[in-house]
C-alpha cells in the first residue's frame, strides 16, 4: 500500500539529457569542449546568432508522459521590468514513484528520480492524451527542484511514494535597475 495520486493529469516531461550535452563540443572551433558546465550543473551559453546574446543550448531525451498532480502557484502572472514584462509562472506537479518506477525514472543503483532540476514541462495532459495546457518555450518551465516526500507510510515496508517537482520559468527581461 504505497497511497495513489490524486485529481491525475499526464505531465509531457523533456528530461534534459546532459550526457549528450557533455561531449558535443558546441561551439566548433571555439574554446569550448562540451555543452554541460559541470560546476554550474546546467548547460553552457553560446552567442549562435552574433547578437551578443548567449543562447543555451540543450539536448533532450524524447518526451516522456507521467501521472502527476498538479498544484499551480502562478501561471503567467505579470511582473514588469524596465526592459519589458516577464511574465512569472510556477507549477508544482506530484509524482508517484510507483509510476516512476514503472516508467524506468528511477535510477536502480541509487533509487534517485531521473526527474531533474534542468527537465522541461512541455505540456499537461487528461488521461486520454487530450492537451489540456501546453507550455509556451520560450520562456519554458523547468524543474527547479525536484523533491522526494511521502516516506514510510506504509509501516510493514516504509518506502517513500512521491516526488514534488517545482517547475519555474526562465525570466525574459532584465530587473530594474540593471542594464546591459
Amino acid at each position: 500500500m504505497r497511497g495513489r495520486l490524486i485529481f491525475k493529469f499526464l505531465a509531457e516531461v523533456h528530461r534534459l539529457d546532459t550526457r549528450t550535452l557533455a561531449v558535443e563540443d558546441p561551439d566548433g572551433a571555439g574554446p569550448l569542449t562540451g555543452g554541460y558546465d559541470p560546476d554550474f550543473k546546467e548547460p553552457v551559453l553560446v552567442d549562435t546568432n552574433d547578437d551578443g546574446i548567449g543562447e543555451r543550448i540543450r539536448k533532450e531525451h524524447a518526451a516522456v508522459r507521467i501521472p502527476c498532480q498538479v498544484e499551480p502557484d502562478a501561471f503567467e502572472a505579470l511582473q514588469e521590468y524596465a526592459s519589458g514584462n516577464s511574465p512569472r509562472s510556477r507549477v508544482r506537479l506530484v509524482f508517484h514513484f510507483a509510476d516512476l518506477e514503472r516508467l524506468g525514472l528511477v535510477d536502480a543503483a541509487s533509487g534517485d528520480a531521473l526527474i531533474r532540476v534542468g527537465d522541461r514541462l512541455g505540456a499537461i495532459h487528461d488521461l486520454a492524451g487530450s492537451l489540456v495546457q501546453a507550455v509556451r518555450t520560450p520562456p519554458g518551465l523547468y524543474v527547479t527542484e525536484a523533491k522526494p516526500m511521502g516516506f514510510g507510510l506504509f509501516m510493514p515496508r516504509p518506502r517513500r511514494n512521491l516526488l514534488l517537482a517545482t517547475f519555474d520559468d526562465r525570466e525574459t527581461a532584465a530587473p530594474r535597475g540593471v542594464s546591459g
